[in-house]
């Protein structure tokens, strides 16, 4: 698969496109003034406890205080409690993480007033950005992610991806883990490791652990609320999590961004750092890769598939519900067969759509409505291979007996949500436009005009609809009263390029008057 990385830097921001076969798959924004991103430490204040919830809120800095449930607590809470308060001591000169003694574990089925009854100073991450009302919601166990590896402090445990399938390499990169691996750290081995050397996954951990110690400097004579460290901006986070051998091309329009990611390109994976240019030819970077086209089309509440079928999105508080329609599509007269092969065609364009939207929750689908239990299976089997490639955590259930499949994915930050709507030349949104009579006299009003300056011949170019009404009439269209009454030769012309009350006035040289 062909995979693209387009960067467009803008005044509020960097916007960054994913294409995979020059199909837009990704968008995201990375704003100037983004705070609260997925990832981001805080130092925050537990400000209320929720018993009923088992839940606290925790004072960060946001508008709202922040959620932190029992569960997102870590089971190493004791330790990290321990580790803020003897880091935030300014008397205390840095110490060494490694000596670190590490508390008891908490119990799964703990009550959170037994571990933060006190209410104290607290270094949490962001687990999910704030949508819609609601505040960040907090995590207590935190992981620090890098190329290969993702390190997470107080703990001693090595796991590795489960997507690498060999047994022997699952065994070597166990092995090479346990060797380097720094005391008081666990690592989890990231897919991206699969074939790579002890040097690049040592040196990967090592530049883990130097943020950590980042982490404990932020931390000395920190005051609740402040942000302790920031995860890396979305640039280099997707390359991070998206470089692959398939991974060919970089394009930037910003030239020391352009410098910021090759450097990190040839950092994390040399061989790779000739994919990355430099789009500076004065046309728009996002149309010359054709994204805003499909920015529009992909976008709003109806989206038309290539075959006519088309899907119908909408979304309330709780969930995302999409309708499935045949439209015009006509393959063949085996209405099952016609059924199934716009579902699977439907079911392609919604697993796009759940990425490029970053819809989250739940994700209720109203395919086409077939009997054969083998194609239901099939659909099922189809919508997970889709979605194969989607980072975000989802489940696909069955369809059920009602044609519907629910579908859960995970939600980190708000949905991408682009009005691709523009507003009406004719009525400014406003949705009237001028009266026909108030018109016609506006349009003689400039002609009496242009008489007395010395036009004597003017030709009137206007929409197709005005031209029927200006010439109606046998004997007597209105536009030849107008030329009698001025004295001047007027010639009406149909414009299909004039909005509906849009007109134009020329001269005998044919040149547009401007008013």
């Amino acid at each position: 698969m062909n995979k693209e990385l387009i960067i467009n830097t803008a005044p509020s921001g960097i916007e960054i496109a994913f294409l995979e076969d020059k199909k837009l798959v990704e968008l995201h924004n990375d704003k100037t003034d983004a705070n609260f991103a997925v990832g981001d430490l805080y130092l925050g204040k537990v400000k209320k406890l929720i018993p009923g919830l088992n839940a606290a809120f925790v004072d960060v800095g946001f508008e709202k205080d922040a959620f932190l449930h029992y569960t997102d607590l870590s089971p190493y809470i004791k330790s990290l409690l321990k580790f803020t308060e003897k880091s935030i001591d300014a008397k205390q000169s840095a110490f060494d993480f490694s000596t670190f003694e590490n508390e008891p574990e908490i119990i799964k089925s703990g009550k959170i007033n037994e571990v933060l009854g006190s209410k104290p100073n607290i270094l949490v991450q962001i687990l999910k950005e704030p949508i819609a009302a609601k505040g960040p919601r907090l995590s207590c166990e935190l992981s620090l992610p890098g190329r290969f590896v993702v390190v997470t402090p107080f703990n001693e445990i090595i796991a590795v991806s489960k997507k690498i399938h060999s047994g022997d390499e699952r065994k070597r990169l166990q092995k090479i883990v346990e060797s380097i691996r720094p005391k008081n750290f666990g690592v989890i081995v990231r897919t991206a490791a699969e074939g790579k050397s002890t040097a690049e996954l040592h040196q990967d951990l090592l530049d883990l652990v130097n943020t950590w110690k980042e982490i404990q400097e932020n931390l000395k004579s920190a005051v609740a609320p402040t942000k302790i460290l920031s995860e890396q901006d979305k640039t280099t986070s997707i390359l991070r999590d998206l470089l692959t051998e398939d991974f060919n091309k970089v394009v930037v329009n910003d030239k020391n961004l352009y410098n910021d990611t090759r450097s990190y390109i040839e950092k994390i994976a040399p061989e790779k750092k000739d994919i990355v240019s430099f789009h500076n030819n004065g046309f728009p970077l996002f149309d010359q890769y054709g994204i805003t086209k499909q920015v529009k089309s992909s976008f709003g509440k109806t989206v038309t598939l290539p075959s006519g079928a088309y899907l119908i999105i909408e979304h309330t508080e709780a969930l995302h519900v999409i309708d499935v329609n045949s439209g015009y599509k006509s393959i063949g007269n085996n209405q099952e067969q016609n059924a199934l092969e716009t579902n699977l065609e439907a079911a392609a364009e919604i697993a796009r759509q759940m990425r490029l939207r970053d819809l989250g929750g739940i994700i209720i689908v109203d395919f086409i409505d077939m009997k054969l239990p083998d194609n239901k299976k099939k659909l099922q089997d189809d919508m997970e291979i889709f979605m194969k490639s989607d980072r975000a955590r989802h489940a696909v259930l069955p369809i059920s007996k009602f044609g519907l499949m629910q579908i859960t994915r995970q939600r980190m930050k708000p949905e991408v949500n682009i009005n691709t709507s523009e507003q009406c030349p004719s009525c400014h949104g406003s949705g009237k436009v001028t009266s026909t009579l108030l018109l016609e006299d506006e349009i003689e009003n400039k002609i009496a005009y242009l008489a007395t300056s010395s036009h004597k011949v003017i030709v009137l170019s206007v929409n197709p609809i005005l031209y029927s009404h200006l010439t109606k009439g046998l004997f007597s269209p209105i536009f030849r009263k107008w030329a009698r009454k001025y004295k001047i030769k007027l010639k009406v012309l149909a414009n299909n390029n004039n909005q509906f009350t849009q007109y134009k006035f020329f001269d005998v040289n044919e040149e547009e008057i401007k008013f």
